[in-house]
């Protein structure tokens, strides 16, 4: 379960934070990250995803906590990819694509090869679906499985795709689309970092949850200054709530008691956002 961690706080660094291209135009990977983003809203967007970026730990300090922790794997806390042909929404595709990366993250930090290729088969289906499948093509594919031994090159050329699709994403229009992303992936992140709380009931993992605040209202900037659809906007007050537990806590204790009503909300967020629609 140190999935937890890693999938919150290494995914949501590690993701670069994400997304998907508004049209049928196709371009080389390498090249995405070179699409001009010289208009004020997308320079918004890119300022605020990167804020939330820099707000998350690194690679280090989070491998460390997990061992530290003593988390193990557990692939029941992760999304069913059994529901990956069930998202018809646009909206839906582009949050549970978050959520598949950071599950993707999660079974290659913990090298579960097999597992792997199944969330990495949901994340090319939804990719392509929202018009990024070059980002996430059988030549990634192939990387991940020439660097299955290296779990940091493993995890960058995670990183660097969803990077890619980003940008690709916010040069095409869809600054929303591309938040939606970042904030499926983050909800996943948290809610797996929860779970990992009360499994190995270690108070370093709830204190770094609660360190997240600064993350949290980032990412409430970025959903904000977006376009979200109807279906998605139920995100910025829910994270509020959640924002309002990180900022009224004062105290420095980090029991699994002091965590329960931010794992109920986020619980609760991340059921609305794996369900089918």
């Amino acid at each position: 379960m140190f999935s937890t961690i890693k999938s919150l706080f290494l995914i949501v660094a590690c993701i670069g934070l994400c997304y998907a291209c508004g049209n049928n135009k196709q371009e080389n990977a390498e090249d995405i990250t070179t699409v001009d983003e010289s208009s004020n809203q997308l320079d918004s967007q890119k300022i605020s995803a990167q804020n939330i970026f820099n707000a998350i730990p690194g690679r280090t300090e989070i491998i460390n906590l997990t061992q530290q922790a003593q988390a193990e794997y557990n692939a029941m806390v992760l999304s069913d990819p059994d529901n990956v042909h069930k998202y018809s929404l646009e909206s839906s595709k582009a949050l549970n694509l978050g959520v598949y990366g950071s599950d993707l993250n999660v079974t290659g930090v913990f090298e579960q090869t097999q597992e792997s290729i199944t969330f990495f088969k949901c994340v090319s289906i939804l990719s392509k679906s929202l018009g990024i499948s070059n980002c996430f093509d059988e030549k990634m594919g192939d990387r991940m499985e020439a660097n299955k031994d290296n779990r940091d090159s493993t995890l960058e050329i995670i990183s660097q795709s969803f990077k890619n699709a980003d940008a690709y994403l916010k040069a095409n229009g869809r600054p929303g689309t591309s938040s939606l992303i970042v904030a499926g992936a983050w909800i996943e992140g948290v809610y797996i970092a929860c779970n990992t709380a009360r499994e190995t009931k270690s108070e370093a993992v709830v204190k770094e949850i609660f360190s997240q605040t600064e993350s949290l209202r980032y990412l409430i900037e970025l959903l904000e200054t977006s376009k979200l659809s109807d279906d998605s906007k139920y995100l910025i007050p829910d994270l509020k709530k959640l924002k309002n537990l990180f900022d009224t806590k004062t105290d420095n204790i980090y029991t699994l008691e002091s965590l329960k009503e931010v794992d109920s909300i986020i619980t609760e967020t991340r059921t609305k956002v794996v369900s089918p629609k």
